[in-house]
C-alpha cells in the first residue's frame, strides 16, 4: 500500500471500549456512543465496535462475540476495572487480566481485515498485534492506572515496532504522557465533541426568583470534594437552591439542604434544567480529564463554578468562560457574582463562544481522529 493510497482510500478501524450506554438514556460511556455514531457516519470509514451491549447505529459493525458483549455486560454492571482496582486490587487485576484475554482473542479474529485499531483506554491496547497502527483515547482514569507497577514499560514495549497516537482528550495530560511514551509514540491532544443540542438550548432563568444551582456528578467523596463543607451556609436557608445529580457510588448521607434526584439522562438536564439554572458547579478533587458535563455547560451557555484543578484550569479561563475557586470564601463570592444578570449573560456567552470554536460537535471529533488515522496507516505503509 503506498501513503497515497492511505490517503484517500476507506479504511478500515476497530475500536474497542469496555464503556457503553444501553441507550441514550444511559449515562454510563455516552462519549464512546457519540464518538462511535460519528465516526460511523463517516463514508470514507469502515468502523467495528468490540464494547457492551447497547443499541448501535446501522452503520456500526458490532465485533464482539455473544460471550464476549455478556461478560463487557457484566463488567460495566459492576463499575469497571478502574472501579475494581480502586475497592478491591486482586479482584481488579483479575479482571484486568481476563479483559487482556478476550481482548487478544478479539485482535486475532479481525487482524486481518484491519487497518488502525482505536482503543479507549491505554491498556487495551497491550494484546495488540505487531505492526498494526494504533491510536489510544486517554482519559484522567488512565493517568492513575499508569501509577500502577510496570504498566508504563509493558505499554512502552507494546508501542514499540508500530505507529501510535496517544490522545488524551485535554492539553494538561500532554506533558506526563510525553515523558511516559514520547520516545515510541506521537502524544496529541484531541478534545471530544458535544451533541448539537447543547448548543441549540435556549435558556430562560429568573433572576428575580431563588438563584437554582445544578452539581452534576458521581457521588464519590473525591468527586463531590467540597461541596457539602462550602456549601451548607450558601444553601441550608433554602433561599438559593442546590440541585445534585448522578449515580450514588459511596455512601454518602447528603444533607437536608441538597435536593438529590439520582441519575438523569442527557435529554433531562437538557431541557429540563439547564435552561432554568443560574450555573453548574464542580468541586471535585478527582483526576479528572476534560469533563464532558462542563464542556455541554458551556455549550449551553451555563456559567460554571468550578475548583482549582488541573482539568478545570486547562478548560476554563477565570472570570472569562467561568470561574475558578481555591476557598469557601472564594466560592461564595463565585455563587454572589453570577447571580447578577449581566455577569451571568456575559459568562455564559463566552463560554458557549469558546466551546463553539474550540471544541465544535462530534463530528468535528470524528474529523480530528480521522485526521490522525490516515497519519499513522500512512506511517505503517512507509
Amino acid at each position: 500500500m503506498t501513503e497515497t493510497s492511505a490517503a484517500t482510500r476507506r479504511l478500515s478501524v476497530l475500536m474497542v471500549a469496555t464503556s457503553y450506554p444501553a441507550n441514550l438514556g444511559d449515562w454510563r460511556g455516552l462519549f464512546i456512543r457519540h464518538l462511535a455514531d460519528a465516526l460511523g457516519r463517516r463514508r470514507d470509514l469502515r468502523v467495528a465496535l468490540w464494547a457492551p451491549p447497547g443499541e448501535r447505529t446501522a452503520a456500526m459493525t458490532d465485533a464482539a462475540t455473544p460471550d464476549e458483549s455478556r461478560w463487557l455486560g457484566d463488567l460495566m454492571q459492576s463499575g469497571g476495572i478502574a472501579h475494581a482496582l480502586r475497592s478491591n486490587r486482586l479482584r481488579g487485576g483479575w479482571l484486568a487480566l481476563r479483559l487482556l484475554r478476550h481482548l487478544r482473542r478479539a485482535y486475532k479474529r479481525h487482524a486481518g481485515q484491519l487497518d488502525l485499531l482505536h482503543c479507549n483506554w491505554l491498556q487495551t491496547m497491550l494484546p495488540a498485534p505487531r505492526k498494526l497502527p494504533v491510536l489510544v483515547t486517554v482519559l484522567g482514569t488512565d493517568m492513575q492506572l499508569l501509577k500502577l507497577p510496570l504498566m508504563p514499560a509493558l505499554l512502552r514495549r507494546a508501542m514499540r515496532a508500530r505507529p501510535v497516537a496517544i490522545c488524551p482528550n485535554a492539553d494538561w495530560m500532554e506533558a506526563p504522557l510525553h515523558t511516559l511514551f514520547g520516545k515510541v509514540a506521537r502524544v496529541q491532544t484531541v478534545p471530544f465533541g458535544i451533541d448539537a443540542a447543547w448548543f441549540n438550548l435556549q435558556r430562560r432563568v429568573d433572576f428575580t426568583a431563588a438563584s437554582r444551582w445544578l452539581v452534576v456528578s458521581r457521588l464519590t467523596r473525591n468527586k463531590l470534594g467540597s461541596l457539602l463543607e462550602w456549601g451548607e451556609p450558601l444553601f441550608k436557608d433554602q433561599l438559593r437552591e442546590l440541585h445534585l445529580f448522578g449515580p450514588m457510588q459511596e455512601q454518602i448521607d447528603l444533607p437536608p439542604w441538597v435536593r438529590y434526584h439520582g441519575p438523569a439522562t442527557p435529554a433531562e438536564l437538557c431541557e429540563t434544567w439547564f435552561p432554568l439554572a443560574h450555573g453548574l458547579i464542580t468541586l471535585s478533587r478527582h483526576s479528572e480529564g476534560r469533563p464532558q458535563v462542563m464542556l455541554e455547560a458551556m455549550a449551553a451557555g451555563l456559567p460554571i463554578i468550578a475548583s482549582q484543578l488541573p482539568a478545570h484550569a486547562d478548560l476554563i479561563s477565570h472570570e472569562n468562560t467561568g470561574l475558578l475557586c481555591d476557598s469557601p470564601t472564594a466560592f461564595q463570592a463565585c455563587i454572589e457574582r453570577l447571580e447578577n444578570l449581566d455577569q451571568n449573560k456575559r459568562i455564559g456567552a463566552a463560554a458557549r463562544a469558546w466551546v463553539r470554536a474550540s471544541i465544535g460537535t462530534w463530528d468535528d471529533c470524528a474529523t480530528r481522529y480521522v485526521t490522525l488515522y490516515r497519519k499513522l496507516v500512512a506511517e505503517a505503509a512507509r
